[in-house]
């Protein structure tokens, strides 16, 4: 028995946090699990999915992907029901890999939304395993500030929300940015850490990786809204 722990993972900084976390407490991350959502998604992550498998090859860890179709919202489909048949394809993946390894838990980086986490957790209690979500309710600048000791390396991918212009597409989410941030969470209420769909981001570099990741990019603004278009991602050679 090994205790084979699944880390559902984006690229992106907080499902990047959460398999941090789980590897220093010492739990056996043996696959990463990416969803390839539609455009709409309730549950996942959205822009630049495809980046997961190179930041996997960094960090060393075996990376598996879930391209679920077009779960997209309808006209006859509300929230809640997009939620379960988003996660539908998650847990058959899930189940399927319960078969391969000893599956003892799943990570999860979900900060405030109780309609992913309740969800995630429901999906945990029917599969038998354990749910490890680390930054569930801390406190957003408290977790800023560790990432950012920790040597996360964070670019931003997409942005919407009142006082995101298209300058913050592919700008660093630093100590810098985290100021601005704090003004705009005064002004127009933009959570911190983008929980509320202000802005989607990506890790290029942390201690769990071994090589840092290269983008090329192009951006897309439409209005009020606007996201990076990745031309090439690589590994660095430094």
């Amino acid at each position: 028995m090994t205790d084979d722990w699944v880390s559902l993972f984006s690229g992106g900084k907080d499902s990047s946090w959460a398999l941090y976390q789980a590897l220093e407490e010492g739990l056996n991350v043996t696959r990463l699990l990416t969803v390839h959502p539609s455009e709409d998604s309730y549950m996942y992550h959205v822009p630049e999915t495809q980046l997961a498998s190179v930041a996997a090859e960094s960090i060393g860890i075996e990376l598996v992907e879930i391209d679920p179709g077009d779960l997209g919202a309808s006209d006859a489909m509300n929230s809640a029901a997009q939620g379960d048949a988003e996660l539908e394809p998650l847990e058959d993946a899930l189940s399927n890999l319960s078969d391969e390894i000893d599956l003892t838990g799943v990570t999860a980086g979900a900060i405030e939304s109780e309609f992913q986490t309740n969800r995630i957790q429901e999906m945990c209690d029917r599969l038998g395993v354990d749910l490890f979500a680390p930054l569930w309710q801390r406190d957003p600048e408290a977790l800023a500030a560790e990432m950012l000791e920790a040597g996360f390396e964070i670019t931003i991918l997409q942005v919407a929300a009142y006082g995101l212009d298209e300058s913050w597409l592919g700008r660093t989410l630093n100590a810098d940015a985290i100021d601005e941030l704090r003004a705009l969470n005064d002004e127009y209420g933009v959570h911190l850490l983008g929980e509320g769909g202000e802005f989607e981001t990506f890790v290029t570099n942390g201690p769990h990786m071994d090589r840092r990741i290269e983008l090329d990019y192009d951006t897309s603004w439409n209005g009020d809204s606007g996201r990076v278009r990745i031309t090439d991602a690589r590994l660095s050679d430094e």
